[in-house]
């Protein structure tokens, strides 16, 4: 068995998973291949990624490909774009509904030997606070992405996550948009 179905056949968090709100079993969603272009490293799949089995199949994944410039068929091919989150399954929802956060023990399990695999990807693109936290070691994710020009010389964009959630974070932040969404869409450009 390869990596991908290793990660696939996961169960490591089904206890934790069966105590939540949810009360859901695992279902790790997987989508890289060695030789992509792009990493797109993000959080957890949410509810409809669970269902669908498929990274960013929500409003999120459309607003993702618009800042990044790409179509849908371009951000779904493998050959082109990593999607690894810091958990591959749907950590699920706490007692009020809340997103629940990445289970660390995934990342801590997985996330070096995907990185390994993956080898050199030209362009990464840390999506939301958790992937910030672990590839910069940054806890301030505004700090983080207004900072973009340091890692992004490196080939490394800290992004906002692109949930509804942030849209009010996007309006107080337009330097987002006019300054740091042109360089990012021409460097995805440049790599693919």
């Amino acid at each position: 068995m390869g990596l991908s179905e290793d990660i696939r056949a996961c169960r490591l968090c089904a206890t934790r998973f069966a105590g939540t709100a949810t009360g859901h079993d695992p279902r790790p969603v997987v989508w890289f291949r060695p030789g992509a272009r792009v990493l797109v490293a993000g959080q957890a799949p949410g509810l409809r990624v669970h269902e669908s089995g498929r990274p960013f199949t929500d409003r999120s994944g459309d607003r993702l490909r618009d800042w990044m410039g790409v179509t849908e068929a371009e951000f779904y091919d493998l050959s082109r774009v990593a999607v690894v989150p810091m958990a591959f399954c749907f950590p699920g929802y706490d007692a009020k509904g809340a997103d629940l956060p990445p289970p660390p023990s995934c990342a801590a399990t997985w996330r070096g030997r995907v990185m390994a695999e993956l080898g050199e990807v030209p362009l990464t693109l840390l999506v939301g606070g958790a992937a910030i936290r672990w590839h910069l070691g940054l806890r301030d994710v505004t700090r983080a992405v207004a900072d973009w020009r340091i890692p992004a010389a490196r080939g490394v964009f800290p992004l906002p996550h692109p949930s509804w959630r942030n849209t009010g974070w996007l309006k107080r932040h337009p330097w987002f948009e006019a300054d740091l969404l042109p360089v990012l869409r021409q460097r995805v450009r440049e790599v693919l």
